[in-house]
């Protein structure tokens, strides 16, 4: 039998294919944001502190079983509890905002692993010095010790966005329409469903070589400001 692929069929719908390509990288930004962020603050109470600003024990506990409860957990369950579980408490979110909520609750609890390793590999000899130059609690952590921890943790932060993203593709399941909400509705209207995955599997990969180029351009020009290592 002979097979006849007509990939034509499928880019004629590049229209649906470009929205969902809109929505996967504002997802995919959003949760990188606001994830990194919350990751950075969990870090820090569970890294071991600096000078006497210690995290109290209760606060510890607390982002202790989320980052654990997440990490052990999959993604899609992560998504389904906060789109049709909150609901039952009273609390109904739009497919959107459960998308960027379940996202970037899931690369936070990676990242605040991540971040933590990097905080607690700076020498307390350094965090001294700082003391010893009349440096407050937060000069030493946004300063001296964040930047440093951040540069040797970053390609490992990159990696971790990068597979946020290809994680997004299960958010179709709710009705968001990225990439994996357009396969199937492409091949739904035409039954082109081997060339429409070739297509969007060939549109992850050069979203992932976007990505990765675009967070270490980022992290090179606009967070480590060219330090030297």
């Amino acid at each position: 039998m002979k097979i006849q692929l007509d990939f034509w069929a499928v880019l004629a719908e590049w229209p649906i294919l470009l929205l969902g390509v809109g929505w996967t990288l504002a997802l995919t930004i959003a949760a990188v944001l606001v994830g990194t962020s919350l990751g950075i603050a969990c870090a820090w109470v569970r890294a071991r502190g600096f000078g006497d600003a210690l995290a109290p024990a209760w606060l510890k506990a607390v982002v202790g079983g989320y980052v654990e409860a997440i990490r052990n957990t999959p993604f899609i369950i992560q998504l389904f509890f906060i789109f049709f579980g909150l609901p039952a408490m009273g609390l109904k979110l739009s497919a959107e905002s459960a998308s960027f909520l379940a996202m970037t609750i899931n690369l936070g609890a990676y990242a605040t692993e991540i971040i933590r390793a990097g905080l607690e590999s700076t020498p307390k000899g350094q965090i001294e010095a700082s003391e010893s130059l009349a440096l407050n609690r937060w000069q030493i952590f946004t300063r001296v010790v964040l930047p440093p921890a951040l540069k040797k943790i970053w390609p490992s932060m990159v990696s971790q966005s990068i597979i946020v993203m290809l994680g997004s593709s299960v958010c179709g399941q709710i009705s968001i329409q990225e990439l994996s909400y357009a396969a199937d509705l492409i091949q739904s209207r035409n039954f082109r469903s081997f060339e429409a995955f070739i297509i969007i599997g060939g549109i992850y990969l050069m979203l992932s070589i976007f990505l990765r180029a675009a967070l270490n351009w980022a992290g090179e020009k606009l967070i480590f400001g060219g330090r030297p290592s």
